[in-house]
């Protein structure tokens, strides 16, 4: 459903919605693209052909490190779950992609990966909607920074407008923000 409406969404946890583990790093890569017509039709070599193909250009790609395409995800790193994931999204170029904690739990390696992905989906024209605990990595990933306390808004910024100590009172309820951060 929400490809239809032009999303693409990289989700909190690999393990509980991103990935199925039991499955290739091809499966995971074609999830939401079975009915695209590079990879289905009634000739089942050539659609094998162009699968494997697309499965491997892909693995390159971004770097994602294993055993081959068809290894299953879930004998693979945390950091090259991640980087299934986020290549599975960004393939569907969607003017929309929507990102929640892209880089938790995995290693300093595939942080820059990812980050650098990221930075060219926004350069490329991708409306990105970020969600992280990392505040080193909002503050990269970001133009704007929207912060939230229970539920409510507490405010809106340029990144080049506020530091992180006064995102953490807009994070915590404080509305005084700026002047809460120079007491």
């Amino acid at each position: 459903e929400i490809r239809k409406v032009g999303l693409s969404h990289i989700p909190e946890d690999r393990l509980a919605t991103g990935v199925s583990r039991s499955a290739s790093v091809t499966d995971n890569l074609l999830m939401g693209k079975q009915r695209d017509k590079a990879f289905s039709g009634f000739a089942f070599h050539q659609r094998r052909s162009s699968i494997e193909r697309y499965a491997e250009e892909v693995y390159e790609r971004f770097d994602i490190r294993g055993a081959g395409i068809d290894t299953a995800v879930g004998s693979m790193s945390g950091g090259n779950m991640q980087k299934v994931v986020v290549a599975r999204e960004f393939s569907f170029d969607s003017p929309v992609l929507i990102i929640a904690q892209p880089t938790r739990g995995v290693d300093v390696g595939a942080i820059e990966f990812i980050h650098t992905r990221i930075i060219e989906k926004r350069n490329a024209g991708c409306a990105i909607l970020l969600c992280s605990a990392d505040l080193d990595e909002v503050f990269r990933l970001s133009d704007r920074i929207i912060t939230m306390y229970e539920g409510r808004i507490t405010g809106e910024f340029r990144t080049s407008d506020i530091t992180k100590e006064e995102i953490g009172w807009y994070m915590t309820g404080h509305r005084e923000g700026k002047e809460a951060a120079k007491a």
